[in-house]
């Protein structure tokens, strides 16, 4: 198609987007049910659906529990409406009223014409409507905002979303509104925004549940519920198949683990539980899988402290790590507590480092920016530092790059102070005895085994402290105990299980149906989740 017709098509469709009808005829005319790409095809839902929805009805019929709550559901995008889908009706089977509001578009960045969109939005209700039996499905295109504003202080917490949207998109921290990007984001959340405030309050539930709660409509409309004064729940998965990460009233991809720590932090782990969390470790250090884990962070095994020292050419003198995060990655967006954001972070201290010859830095960039497209860390510290390549900068300055072959454990045998904004490797340091400092707001920071500085004196007073007397300052036997007991609870009581990962959602599901799960057998294993999505109290296992 040459640039012409291309141009011409666009017309029309923008003229026939606001005509009546006319998106809707043409999808049930010309793709007879069928999707508009294979982007947006909710081919899971539509081959399970009717037995999902027969199977709810039955366990509804059987539930013994007293009457539900009212539920309040929003995703989007493909993949998250399929997996909300058999969420919502999950929850109808145990007795709740599920409403389960969605936007049915296939892509975050790119702007649908709206012919394209009310086509997509037939092909999406059309395949939802036999949930209509059970619970109420909504596309929230279809919702009047009757020309209502959002008021400040909500238009502000949008805002934030949108820049978190472009900051997380872009993997960069410097935000430009005046972009394509950034005014897509802006449109779209604010038309979530408001169709969410129309819905809840003609409606209000007792909980409002989204996944990740951060950034997107996702975002979006937690900041509706929260101005709203609406319990939330936000949901996620990381990197355990079968596992859930829930949070109550909050974002949960902060990982605040405040409640699960004063639970368990004054109850020494059993001999089983020890020997779990270093098995975890061992296999994380060798660059292997260990049961339900499924990623590899590592490159290469461990070769031991020795062969990375060679491998950097280091002497002698104190070694200070600096381990960073992805730039741009979920985990740092909104984590600064002293410095403006962790680039920051980063080029402060490296400035400082290139004044100090007395001590040796390595930078290890993040291994996971091996699988993305955003600036390096490699990049600032060219910025900041010159001469790295070619040996005319500071020799006491060293990077090592994503796919670069040295095990980040073999770096942490050799480190006598730790760096870091949020990295798990922080908690790790400290597990290995290493004091660390920790710049931004991570799930373990205050946490009774890390250097938590409240401001840029504290932090380099800190960092002066421990490499004057490196050996004075490594962790003692309790705080080492103390950190390996954080991770253990980090890793095995934070997450709950849960049956249908949403990377892993097909296999799973092949192995749970919603029948077995709603089963006495599979409420054993997961009832605790499906309890706290709903918005009660999480009850945590007796220590």
């Amino acid at each position: 198609m040459n640039m012409k017709n291309r141009s011409s098509k666009t017309v029309i469709k923008q003229v026939l987007g606001e005509i009546p009808l006319t998106a809707e005829l043409y999808w049930q005319i010309r793709q007879q049910g069928k999707p508009l790409s294979k982007s947006f095809s909710l081919q899971v839902t539509k081959k399970h659906l009717p037995g999902w929805v027969a199977t709810a009805i039955a366990k509804r019929k059987d539930a013994t529990a007293p009457a539900g709550r009212k539920i309040f559901m929003f995703a989007t995008l493909r993949y998250w409406i399929e997996h909300s889908v058999l969420l919502s009706l999950a929850l109808a089977g145990q007795g709740h009223q599920v409403t389960l509001a969605y936007l049915p578009v296939n892509n975050w960045r790119v702007r649908m014409n709206r012919f394209d969109l009310r086509r997509q939005n037939a092909y999406a209700r059309n395949v939802l409507r036999p949930a209509e039996k059970l619970i109420k499905p909504i596309s929230i295109l279809d919702i009047k905002n009757s020309n209502q504003a959002l008021l400040s202080g909500l238009a502000d917490a949008v805002n934030e979303v949108c820049i978190r949207d472009v900051q997380y998109t872009l993997q960069a921290e410097d935000v430009n509104p005046d972009t394509d990007l950034f005014r897509l984001r802006r449109d779209r959340n604010t038309q979530a925004a408001l169709a969410a405030l129309t819905l809840l309050q003609a409606n209000r539930p007792d909980v409002v549940i989204m996944p990740n709660g951060t950034i997107l409509e996702m975002g979006a409309i937690y900041q509706v519920a929260r101005y709203l004064d609406i319990p939330t729940v936000t949901y996620e998965f990381g990197e355990q198949r079968s596992r859930i990460w829930l949070a109550s009233n909050d974002q949960v991809m902060l990982q605040h683990t405040k409640e699960l720590w004063e639970v368990y932090r004054d109850q020494p782990l059993s001999e089983s539980q020890s020997d779990q969390i270093r098995a975890l470790y061992a296999s994380r250090q060798n660059a292997s899988l260990w049961e339900n884990f499924s990623r590899r962070w590592q490159g290469l095994p461990s070769q031991g402290g020795g062969q990375a020292r060679k491998a950097l050419g280091l002497d002698e003198r104190p070694v200070a790590l600096l381990a960073a995060n992805v730039i741009g990655d979920s985990l740092t967006l909104g984590r600064q507590v002293f410095s403006r954001d962790m680039t920051e972070w980063l080029q402060r201290t490296l400035r400082n480092f290139a004044q100090r010859p007395e001590v040796q830095l390595v930078i290890r960039v993040h291994p996971g920016e091996r699988y993305t497209k955003g600036p390096s860390v490699a990049d600032v510290v060219g910025q900041v530092i010159h001469g790295l390549h070619d040996g005319s900068g500071p020799q006491n300055i060293h990077v090592v790059a994503a796919g670069d072959p040295i095990n980040t454990y073999d770096l942490l045998e050799i480190a006598d102070l730790g760096l870091v904004y949020t990295t798990t490797v922080g908690m790790e340091m400290a597990m290995s005895g290493v004091p660390t400092i920790v710049a931004g707001q991570t799930h373990y920071r205050g946490k009774g085994f890390t250097l938590d500085p409240e401001n840029w004196e504290d932090y380099f007073e800190l960092l002066n402290q421990v490499l004057h007397d490196p050996p004075g300052a490594r962790l003692a036997r309790p705080q080492v105990d103390l950190a390996w007991q954080y991770a253990y609870r980090f890793f095995f009581d934070y997450p709950l299980p849960f049956p249908w990962h949403m990377l892993y959602f097909n296999d799973e599901l092949s192995e749970w149906s919603l029948d077995k799960v709603l089963s006495p057998d599979g409420q054993a294993l997961f009832g605790e989740a499906f309890r706290s999505l709903a918005g009660y109290p999480r009850q945590w296992s007796d220590p």
